[in-house]
């Protein structure tokens, strides 16, 4: 691996500390594990992002039962550095400052966060970094050319010599188009341009949904200045018409990869009409283990003392018990198996698939045989994910001994959960989870994954041996056929297999646990991630 390659990572959120909004998900979890994981190993590596105001919603629950988004101020004490250095962009025609930031604390030293609430700029500029995520088409465009053209000229203000650019998502596009509009303008042609750009940027794409890939039309990015002066027919050539994020990042970068093996093939048949674009390879992507994974776990593991690693497990469970207590009041317990399911709460993921046949889960109940968890938000105008929220909102009123939804899902629920459930459910419509980390954590934890063939676990799963798959890894035309075929299949597993094991086996149960930590611990840690970003994203 060539340490010298200095790498400037643009994302649009990172998951640095729990209590700062700055992140919405996976996409956030993973820029943060990246940057970690670059400090610890010694790597050249830069972060590039937005100082938000209020960043990502808080979610809580009603009285209704219906998930609210709240909004407020993030607090940055001790956290951020002053550079003293500002650059400018041109939004809607005008000049808007945009002031730099280093942050210094929580491991992470190699983060600049750009700024406009700056003394000068109009009322409506200093919001631009307010909410992540938030509002519309010209906010959601004015937020990237903060990050895009204004990351490129605050590197540049700083004097941090980039070797690569690494685009994390397709929010940072406008730092292509502007690496674009400098070459132009130095005297190249628009295709030499564009040749010249693309050695020296790189591009991860996470989301396999299409709707999830945003576009613009040309006349709402010239109006706000996300063109970067191109024509239109250069525009057209890089992104189509309408303007495809994804699309655009996939033809100015010299290679892309997908966040799993198998969601590079998705990736590839998805985007494999677009003439001009980069090569797509999976990297699978890999958690930052000191922040999320219990070292003794892995150590009783790798020795095999299975009762020592099964204790340790419990004392795990019991501080998610009284976690649980003191957010809801809700008292689990420790002699019943715990399942959890914490992610977004998108129609996708479909975290209520387990309550589809309202009888089967009564039986279970009455039985003793299970508690769940759940935690998770939907997007703040996803009305389907909040439908689903509602739903399971409404299950835990229902059965409120063996149901419990934490609200304001955040990194340090999901570190809870996924040190203290004695099982990890995941059950997306396949191929749509591009990765899915969350089941990594809890694998390292020695909480046994049950879930489908999707995103990172094709590449690990034993069935049988360290966690469980159903499903059979079968796609379908149809998301109702899908729902049919595996929720029959999760039913089958659940109570041939899993709860049978759990409750009649456990010597079985904790050699699983240790096969989960053994098989996982390294595969799936993030310097694997970073050497192979290397050798394989950054290295010409």
């Amino acid at each position: 691996m060539d340490k010298k390659i200095k790498c400037s990572y643009f994302c649009m959120e990172y998951a640095i500390d729990s209590a700062l909004k700055t992140y919405a998900g996976g996409l956030g979890i993973l820029a943060g594990d990246y940057l970690k994981g670059a400090v610890r190993d010694g790597l050249p590596v830069t972060g590039v992002g937005i100082k938000w105001k209020q960043g990502y919603g808080e979610q809580y629950i009603g009285k209704d039962m219906r998930p609210y988004d709240a909004y407020k101020q993030n607090d940055y004490t001790g956290k951020l550095e002053d550079t003293g250095e500002e650059v400018e962009v041109k939004i809607r025609r005008r000049k808007v400052k945009v002031k730099i930031w280093r942050y210094n604390a929580d491991g992470v030293d190699n983060l600049y966060l750009l700024d406009t609430d700056v003394e000068g700029n109009a009322g409506d500029d200093r919001w631009i970094c307010g909410q992540l995520y938030g509002w519309f088409e010209e906010e959601r465009l004015a937020q990237e050319i903060v990050l895009g053209v204004g990351g490129v000229r605050a590197l540049e203000k700083l004097g941090i010599k980039t070797d690569v650019y690494h685009f994390n998502e397709g929010h940072a596009v406008f730092a292509g188009l502007e690496l674009l509009s400098k070459q132009m303008a130095s005297g190249h042609t628009f295709e030499e341009a564009m040749s010249e750009v693309r050695k020296k940027v790189v591009f991860t794409t996470h989301t396999p949904v299409k709707e999830g890939n945003e576009s613009h039309s040309f006349n709402a990015m010239q109006y706000m200045g996300a063109d970067c002066e191109l024509k239109r027919n250069q525009l057209k050539v890089i992104g189509g018409n309408p303007f495809n994020m994804t699309v655009a990042a996939l033809r100015l970068s010299r290679k892309t990869n997908g966040v799993a093996q198998l969601h590079g093939e998705t990736a590839n048949k998805m985007w494999e009409k677009v003439g001009g674009r980069s090569e797509i390879i999976g990297i699978t992507n890999a958690i930052y283990a000191p922040v999320w994974t219990d070292e003794s776990m892995k150590e009783l593991a790798k020795a095999k003392k299975f009762g020592e690693l099964y204790e340790r497990h419990m004392e795990n469970k019991r501080k998610l018990i009284d976690f649980v207590k003191d957010r809801t009041g809700v008292v689990l317990r420790e002699n019943v198996m715990l399942i959890g399911f914490s992610r977004r709460a998108a129609p996708y993921k479909r975290s209520n698939l387990i309550f589809r046949d309202e009888r089967f889960i009564r039986s279970l109940f009455k039985k003793d045989k299970i508690q769940i968890i759940f935690s998770g938000k939907s997007h703040p105008l996803d009305d389907n994910g909040k439908n689903i929220v509602e739903d399971i909102v409404k299950m835990a009123a229902q059965y409120p001994d063996n149901v419990v939804f934490l609200e304001n899902y955040d990194m340090e629920i999901g570190a809870a959960l996924t040190r203290g459930c004695d099982v990890w459910l995941n059950n997306p419509v396949r191929p749509l989870e591009a990765s899915g980390t969350s089941g990594m954590k809890a694998a390292m934890n020695g909480v046994i994954n049950v879930s489908v063939l999707d995103g990172w676990w094709p590449e690990i799963c034993d069935d049988g041996r360290n966690g469980w798959q159903f499903g059979g890894g079968k796609e379908f035309k149809s998301w109702k056929e899908s729902d049919i075929h595996d929720y029959r299949e999760l039913r089958k597993i659940l109570t041939e297999k899993v709860i049978p094991m759990y409750y009649e086996n456990q010597d079985e149960w904790r050699i699983m646990m240790a096969n989960s930590i053994n098989d996982t611990k390294e595969k799936f840690e993030v310097a694997r991630m970073l050497k192979e970003y290397y050798e394989k994203l950054y290295k010409n």
